[in-house]
Parts: C-alpha cells; sequence; structure tokens
C-alpha cells in the first residue's frame, strides 16, 4: 500500500467522522457503507445488544443474532476480533463495538481480502462508530428502541432513564453491573463513577415493587451523586440521602451500599445500611465474612428513631480482587419448586467463570442469565449485582 493510498483512508475515514454529526441514527448505516465501500470494504453490519444482553440487533433492522452461538456473539463476550468466511466466500471481521470498557453490540466487516492496512482501517472504523453510537443514543430514541424487545413499565422506565453504563474502568479497576428484569424493575439500581484516583459505587434495593419504590430509588440515587460530585465523604452522602427521603418520601426507604475505591493503594471504604454485606473473592475463593459488618438502618429511616451515626468501614484490597454487591432477589431466585439459588449458588458460578478467563461484565451476564432459566425467563423480585475489581496500582 503506497503512501498516498494511505494517507487517501486517512482523509475518507475523517469526512466519515464529520459526516456522521450530521447523520440520523437511521441514516447511519447506508453512510457508513458508501465510506466502507471507498475504504477498500464490500458490506459493514452494525449490530447493537439489547437490554438483556441475549441479541445483537442489525441497525435499522429486525435481524437478530444469538449473542451466545455465533462469531459477532463471541465478539462481544471476549471483545476480540473473530474472522469468519461469508456465504459467498469473503471474508467476514468481527469487531467490538465498546465505549470505554462498555459494551455496546460489535461490527461485521465483509471484506474480499485482508492485509495489515485493511485490518488497521476496520479497527478505526470500529473506534468511530463506538463514538457515533455512544454520542447519539443520548439524544435520540432510535438506539434505546433497538436495544429493547419488550414494552417497558413506567418505574423501570424512570430507573433505566438515571442508570450509568453497565461497565466502566480504567487500568487499575474495572465496576460492572447487571441487573433484571430487564423491563419491569421495581426498586433495584446501581451507579458508579471513575475520578483520576477513585471509583465510586451505589447498590440500592426500596422498599416495595411500584412507582415509590422507583421514586424511592431515583431520590436516593440523585442524593449519592449529589454529594459525591460536592466533595462529600460517605458519612455526609448517607446523610444527605436520609435527610432527602425523610423530607420528600417520609413513608419510604430503601438499603443500600455506598462504596469508595482508592485506585493507588486499593483501600476499600464503605457504608451498609440495612443491606447484605459485600462479598470478598480472592484467588476464585470467597473470603468468608471478610466485609461483613454489623448491619446499619436502611437510608431514610428517621434519625430520631435510630441515634446512630454511620459508620465507614474499610478494607485493603490485593491485586486481582472481586468485590461483589447484590440484592436479595439474587440469592432469593429459585426453580419452581425448588431451592434458593444462595450465596454459594451464585458465587460459585462467578468463580467459574473467573476461572475460565471470562472478563468481569461477561462473567455477570452469564450469572444473570443462568438466575432468568432458574426461573423460567421471569424473577419474583429485581436483582441486581455489581462487581468491582481491582487490578493493582499500575
Amino acid at each position: 500500500m503506497t503512501a498516498s493510498a494511505a494517507g487517501e483512508g486517512e482523509r475518507l475515514l475523517q469526512g466519515l467522522l464529520a459526516d456522521m454529526h450530521a447523520s440520523t441514527p437511521g441514516g447511519l448505516p447506508a453512510l457508513v457503507n458508501a465510506y466502507g465501500e471507498r475504504l477498500g470494504m464490500r458490506r459493514v453490519q452494525i449490530r447493537l445488544v439489547d437490554l438483556q444482553q441475549k441479541q445483537l440487533t442489525l441497525l435499522a433492522s429486525e435481524s437478530r443474532m444469538p449473542v451466545d452461538g455465533s462469531p459477532a456473539g463471541s465478539t462481544y463476550r471476549s471483545r476480540a476480533l473473530r474472522l469468519e468466511t461469508g456465504e459467498d466466500g469473503c471474508l467476514v471481521v468481527w469487531l467490538p463495538l465498546v465505549d470505554g470498557a462498555e459494551r455496546l453490540g460489535v461490527v461485521g466487516i465483509e471484506v474480499e481480502s485482508l492485509d495489515s492496512t485493511l485490518l488497521a482501517r476496520c479497527g478505526a472504523l470500529a473506534a468511530v462508530l463506538s463514538m457515533a453510537i455512544t454520542s447519539k443514543r443520548a439524544v435520540s430514541d432510535r438506539f434505546v428502541q433497538q436495544a429493547r424487545t419488550d414494552t417497558m413499565t413506567l418505574p423501570s422506565e424512570m430507573l433505566r432513564a438515571v442508570l450509568p453504563p453497565r461497565t466502566i474502568g480504567e487500568a487499575r479497576a474495572i465496576s460492572t453491573a447487571v441487573l433484571e428484569p430487564a423491563y419491569e424493575l421495581g426498586g433495584d439500581a446501581f451507579d458508579h463513577s471513575l475520578g483520576d484516583s477513585v471509583l465510586h459505587a451505589v447498590i440500592l434495593d426500596a422498599m416495595g415493587h411500584n412507582l415509590s419504590s422507583g421514586l424511592t430509588t431515583a431520590i436516593a440515587m440523585a442524593g449519592c451523586r449529589s454529594a459525591r460530585r460536592a466533595g462529600s465523604g460517605l458519612r455526609e452522602l448517607v446523610g444527605t440521602v436520609d435527610e432527602a427521603l425523610a423530607e420528600w418520601l417520609p413513608e419510604q426507604f430503601c438499603t443500600g451500599i455506598v462504596m469508595r475505591l482508592d485506585l493507588p493503594g486499593g483501600v476499600l471504604s464503605w457504608v451498609n445500611c440495612g443491606h447484605p454485606p459485600p462479598l470478598l473473592i480472592r484467588d476464585d475463593q470467597v473470603l468468608k465474612d471478610a466485609l461483613a459488618f454489623p448491619g446499619e438502618p436502611p437510608m431514610g429511616t428517621p434519625g430520631a428513631l435510630t441515634a446512630l451515626s454511620r459508620t465507614v468501614h474499610q478494607a485493603r484490597l490485593q491485586p486481582g480482587d472481586r468485590v461483589i454487591l447484590y440484592t436479595d432477589g439474587v440469592t432469593e431466585a429459585r426453580s419452581p419448586g425448588g431451592p434458593q439459588f444462595g450465596l454459594a449458588g451464585f458465587t460459585t458460578s462467578i468463580i467459574r467463570a473467573t476461572a475460565a478467563g471470562e472478563l468481569a461484565a461477561e462473567a455477570l451476564r452469564q450469572l444473570m442469565h443462568s438466575l432468568l432459566q432458574r426461573q423460567d425467563g421471569r424473577l419474583d423480585d429485581d436483582a441486581t449485582i455489581l462487581m468491582i475489581e481491582w487490578r493493582g496500582p499500575h
């Protein structure tokens, strides 16, 4: 490939990026294919994952592929490049679409043949597409509709609107979460945020399973974020939520854990407000009661009744440690007429996936699907799992 040809490829990618800003979500596939043809690609297919991470749907189409059991799905699960031979003998290059650590879907690029220059262009195209999808899904319903296979209830719609991406992370740590039922949430939610040297995480479980539950969780989430962004410590953060719920929804409360991980040193700090204690997995084993301390009243409990000051607990992690937060809908899930899944059931599932080399986000995806299978695809209560993995200071 000559220098002038390589320069032409860069110019085309720059043009594509500029034109994407003026493109509608529905017009994205035609725009990408027009540029892809000039870049030496036969066809480009953009597939986004659905809300439950079961299917990869072709953008602006109803064509779906399973996440489990397809080359495209293999790329999604592992975030690794995959090649397959198309029906007419061409090559199909599957690449992940990612926003930071968040998996959005995959892109399939058909080519006659593949060399290092064209492969680099495929990678650049995937990166450009990821940025465009991330930008446009914040202001368009098209991508939201693309990710859904059912109608969402009003409480669930409200909670989904305030949830962050499922996965965030950087070199030192990653935080990832899953939440079901996808379309009928009651009061479960999670939040996580990255700073320069700290990772914040929250898990919430409001009493009940109705619109009031969703409002309780939404107010608690807003209180956590407001206090965090004002630079408050964990104790003050919980106090903000307590006061907000006591003022606006005095009959409601929610359990939860607010957590802060120091990224350089691995020091984990947290406050537990009436919630199941965090679990610590180290060297593929659950360290029993490593993070278990006496519980405290739920958020929103009037201070006059408790007369307690919130306690901040601390523990120092080791590189490779995984901390798991969960709601009781996880451990109480059961097969019809069978035993509950329990702590042992879901920790064994995570450890097995970890030992098999699965990404943290993929381990949780598989675990949630196994929970759904136990209950014939329908949970009796919200089930949320958030996992933090600390990889070390560097």
